[in-house]
């Protein structure tokens, strides 16, 4: 008899997320087996109980997805995931917290799509503005971003919050390849005349980008936004959007929304969580390899 595909889901909050495990089943995973407020300090015992249960040919029917609602948590744990292994006795880690990984992966693969599309160019030089950056969709996005060689501004209500966010993306995320600047809500009238790309990152049904505001953005090229709740988080702009132009924007950009960046997200965090499953080694996988894999997605779309 076959051993089952065991995905072991840990989650530092008090629920795990039910989209995940629909995910992790549908990827063909056998269990998808959750466990909830998982302290970073646990990560050794509950990683180790998992790979001691099987022998290493088991092991290859065995994983362990990280999500939960803060991005370095979820980075954090992996890195203890790994530094938990004794090989043979090893198995694949996926981080995904929220989504936030491969839906940041997905926004800036359309966003590049995009450009290439109507504008014949791509992130590298270009003004990026993460605006409700500074929760972990925001963060990856703008890390993704950044490491495409885009200057990327993330935008808070708060500006401590916002230099504070960006510098955690430099110091976490960035791997000495970013440069990210942290700004308040208050300035983006002023950033918006240099912007060529938007980020709509903040929670959903709050808008970040008026009507007035696209109007005097005479530099602006692609805007995507995450959120499908009306109201749009940009001014004419809806989750519909998929490379069409935005409604009173003089410079003649076109926007992305929820539906075609979820489409992207989708495909990736299905394929990745395949990929987990159907390796013959030990993988750990993150916002890099989901940002590679959206990519692919994006091209083919």
């Amino acid at each position: 008899m076959e051993k089952p595909y065991i995905l072991h889901m840990f989650t530092p909050e008090k629920n795990l997320s039910p989209f995940d495990v629909n995910m992790a089943l549908d990827a063909g995973w056998t269990s998808a087996i959750p466990y909830l407020n998982v302290e970073p300090h646990e990560i050794q015992a509950l990683v180790q109980d998992a790979i001691f249960s099987r022998s290493p040919g088991g092991l290859k029917r065995t994983g362990i997805f990280i999500g939960g609602r803060d991005a370095k948590m979820a980075v954090d744990m992996v890195r203890s995931a790994m530094k938990s292994m004794v090989p043979p006795f090893e198995v694949s880690v996926f981080a995904d917290p929220s989504g936030a990984f491969t839906t940041a992966a997905a926004m800036v693969a359309v966003v590049e799509r995009e450009l290439e599309n109507h504008f014949h160019t791509s992130l590298e030089g270009k003004k990026v503005l993460a605006l409700g950056g500074t929760g972990p969709v925001g963060q990856i996005a703008a890390t993704l971003a950044a490491k495409a060689g885009a200057e990327v501004t993330i935008i808070g209500r708060q500006l401590e919050k916002a230099q504070a966010m960006a510098h955690l993306c430099d110091s976490e995320f960035g791997e000495g390849q970013t440069q990210i600047n942290g700004d308040a809500d208050a300035h983006k009238g002023d950033l918006i005349t240099e912007a060529d790309i938007v980020f709509a990152t903040a929670a959903a049904g709050i808008e970040v980008l008026s009507g007035e505001l696209v109007a005097l953005a005479p530099s602006l090229k692609v805007a995507a936004d995450v959120n499908a709740v009306p109201p749009s988080g940009i001014a004419g702009l809806d989750a519909h959007h998929r490379g069409h132009p935005i409604e009173g924007s003089q410079s003649g950009a076109v926007g992305v929304g929820a539906l075609a960046i979820g489409n992207i997200k989708y495909k990736t965090q299905s394929a990745l969580l395949k990929r987990m499953r159907e390796t013959t080694h030990p993988i750990y996988l993150s916002f890099d390899d989901a940002f590679e894999l959206a990519r692919e997605f994006a091209r083919a779309s």
